[in-house]
């Protein structure tokens, strides 16, 4: 039997089994069939965010962010950039503060943007002040386990 990861839908919420050996192949959620893995930043509500920080076993950079704050929308398209360049490693996704401050409040972030790094239901690292795509993705690459 082949190895394979959890990964929740960034859409639908669903929790999804995907064999590692085809994680390139742009699978798709069993529910929703939206794809769950792009190369592309998603954008979480808290309950999926909580979901997708708590059980996914592929390593999960969240951002999070406001709008009215200047530096996370100046770093927002080098995020983009570094989900794209990540694709196969981590994936990378975005919550609003503003319209979820609860979490602000759970996780103790004080300043944004932040980005924290979870695998396999822990939290890995923290990256606070905006960054440019190269520092993201050594960023994560540097704070995995088992580097890839």
């Amino acid at each position: 039997m082949s190895e394979a990861v959890k990964l929740t839908c960034t859409t639908c919420g669903q929790t999804n089994r995907v064999p590692v050996a085809r994680l390139a192949d742009q699978p798709k959620c069993g529910h929703c069939r939206d794809p769950l893995v792009t190369g592309k930043v998603a954008e979480l509500d808290l309950r999926i965010h909580d979901k997708a920080t708590r059980g996914d076993d592929l390593p999960l950079l969240v951002d999070y962010w406001a709008p009215w704050c200047g530096p996370c929308r100046a770093m927002a398209p080098e995020f983009a950039r570094a989900a794209a360049t990540l694709a196969q490693v981590a994936r990378l996704a975005k919550i609003n503060t503003e319209d979820h401050p609860e979490v602000s409040d759970r996780l103790g972030i004080r300043g944004i943007p932040l980005l924290i790094l979870y695998h396999r239901g822990r939290e890995v690292a923290r990256l606070t002040g905006a960054r440019p795509a190269a520092e993201i993705a050594a960023f994560v690459r540097q704070s995995l386990p088992h580097p890839a």
